[in-house]
C-alpha cells in the first residue's frame, strides 16, 4: 500500500468511526490522539513564543536544551510532572481539584468541530458548529471562577473575579463579530462558511468584524495587554497562584490550546480556511498546509501583540469593551443584516466597515495617548505647586 493510499484509508476510518469496531474504543482512540496532538503542539507554541519574544527584546531565548532550545518545553513538562501537587489547608478540596478539569476540558471539546480540510475533521460537519464552539468555550469561565474561590487566597479570588468580568465583557463582541459572518454566509456549519470564501475571504468584506474578533479573542485568552487576571506584578499569577505540578500545567496547557483553537477559528471565519486562495479543487495536502499557515500567522500576531503593548488598567479594559467594541459589534451586525435583507452588493459592507474601523482606531489612539500623558502632567503640576509653596515659605 502506498503512502497516499494509507493516508486515505486512515481518513476513511477516522470519518466513519471504525477504530476497533466499538463506539467506546473509537471515542477513546480519538481522545488519546487529540490530547497527544495538542500536547505536542502546545510545547511547540511555548517554544515559538519564547523565541519570538526574545527576538523582539533582542535576546536569544532557549538555546541550551536540544537544537535551538526545542527540548526546553519537554524539560519543563518533566519538571512539572515531577513536582509535588500541593493544596492549601484551608482550600475547598473538591472545588480546588475540579477547577483545572473544568477549565481544561472545554479547550479540547472545541477542537472537535474545527475543519482542517474539506474531508478531514473529528466532527467538522456539525450543522451548528459555530454555536457549539461559542457555547462550549464559555464554560471555561466557570473553571477560572472555581479556582479563584476555592483557593482561599485574596490574590486568586481577585484574579478569578477579574477573569469572569473580563471574559463576560469580551464574550459579547466576540460572538457578535462571528455572528455577522454567519449571517453573511447564511449558515452555522463551519465547512459551509469556508466554502463560501473560496473566492474572497470575509476579511475583505468585514474588516471591522475581524478587528473586533482579534481584540476580543486577545482578551478572552487573557494575553497582554489584557492579562489583568494573571498579572504577576499585581496578583502573583491570578486564579492559579496556589496550584503546582500537574494541575498548574493543566491550566497552561488549556491556555495555549485556546490560543491554537481561536487562531484556527479565526482562519476559518475570516481568512477562508482551506478554501482560499486555491479553491476546493486542490487535494487535502494543500488544504492542510493552508490551514496550518493561516493558523500559525494568527498565532504569531497574538504573540506579537503580547510582546508589544503594555498592560491596560482595569477601567480602560472594561471601558474599551462596553464603550467601543460592543457598539461597533452591533453596528457590524446591523450593516450585515441590511445588506442581506435588501440584497445589496457585498461591497456596501466593506466601505462603512472600514470607515468605522479607521475612525474607532483614531479615537482609541487619541484616548490612550491622553490617559498615558495625563498622570505625567498631573505629577509635574503637583511638583511645580509644591516648589512654588516652598519658595513662598508656606511649606516648612
Amino acid at each position: 500500500m502506498r503512502g497516499g493510499e494509507a493516508v486515505n484509508v486512515l481518513f476513511t476510518w477516522w470519518d466513519n468511526g471504525m477504530f476497533f469496531g466499538q463506539a467506546w474504543a473509537d471515542a477513546l482512540v480519538r481522545l488519546v490522539i487529540v490530547v497527544a496532538f495538542m500536547t505536542v503542539t502546545v510545547m511547540l507554541l511555548i517554544w515559538l513564543e519564547r523565541k519570538l519574544v526574545a527576538r523582539i527584546q533582542q535576546r536569544l531565548g532557549p538555546t541550551r536544551t536540544g537544537p535551538m532550545g526545542l527540548l526546553q518545553s519537554v524539560a519543563d513538562a518533566i519538571k512539572l510532572l515531577a513536582k509535588e501537587d500541593l493544596r492549601p489547608l484551608t482550600a475547598d478540596r473538591w472545588v480546588f481539584e475540579l477547577a483545572p478539569f473544568v477549565f481544561f476540558v472545554p479547550a479540547f471539546l472545541t477542537f472537535v468541530v474545527l475543519p482542517f480540510t474539506d474531508d478531514l475533521g473529528i466532527r467538522a460537519g456539525l450543522p451548528l458548529g459555530l454555536f457549539f464552539i461559542v457555547a462550549v468555550s464559555s464554560v471555561s469561565i466557570v473553571g477560572m471562577l472555581m479556582a479563584g474561590l476555592a483557593s482561599d487566597s485574596k490574590y486568586a479570588l481577585l484574579g478569578g473575579l477579574r477573569s469572569v468580568a473580563q471574559m463576560i465583557s469580551y464574550e459579547l463582541p466576540l460572538v457578535l463579530s462571528v455572528l455577522s459572518v454567519a449571517v453573511m454566509a447564511g449558515t452555522m456549519d463551519l465547512r459551509e462558511i469556508v466554502r463560501a470564501q473560496d473566492r474572497v475571504p470575509y476579511l475583505v468584506w468585514q474588516p471591522l468584524a475581524f478587528f473586533i474578533f482579534m481584540t476580543a479573542a486577545t482578551a478572552e485568552l487573557a494575553r497582554r495587554p489584557f492579562d489583568l487576571p494573571v498579572a504577576e506584578s499585581e496578583l502573583v499569577g491570578g486564579p492559579h497562584v496556589e496550584y503546582s505540578g500537574i494541575r498548574w500545567s493543566m491550566f497552561m496547557l488549556a491556555e495555549y490550546t485556546n490560543l491554537l483553537i481561536l487562531s484556527a477559528f479565526g482562519s476559518v471565519m475570516f481568512l477562508g480556511g482551506y478554501a482560499w486562495p486555491f479553491g476546493l479543487d486542490w487535494g487535502w495536502p494543500w488544504q492542510v498546509a493552508l490551514t496550518f499557515v493561516k493558523t500559525t500567522l494568527l498565532i504569531v500576531v497574538f504573540m506579537w501583540i503580547g510582546a508589544t503593548f503594555p498592560r491596560l488598567r482595569i477601567d480602560q479594559l472594561m471601558a474599551y469593551a462596553w464603550k467601543a467594541l460592543i457598539p461597533l459589534s452591533f453596528l457590524q451586525v446591523l450593516l450585515t443584516g441590511l445588506v442581506k435583507v435588501y440584497g445589496w452588493p457585498d461591497i456596501t459592507i466593506t466601505i462603512p466597515s472600514a470607515l468605522a474601523l479607521v475612525v474607532s482606531a483614531a479615537v482609541v489612539r487619541k484616548r490612550l495617548r491622553y490617559t498615558v500623558r495625563r498622570p505625567r502632567e498631573e505629577r509635574l503640576a503637583y511638583l511645580r505647586a509644591r516648589a512654588a509653596a516652598r519658595a513662598a515659605g508656606s511649606v516648612q
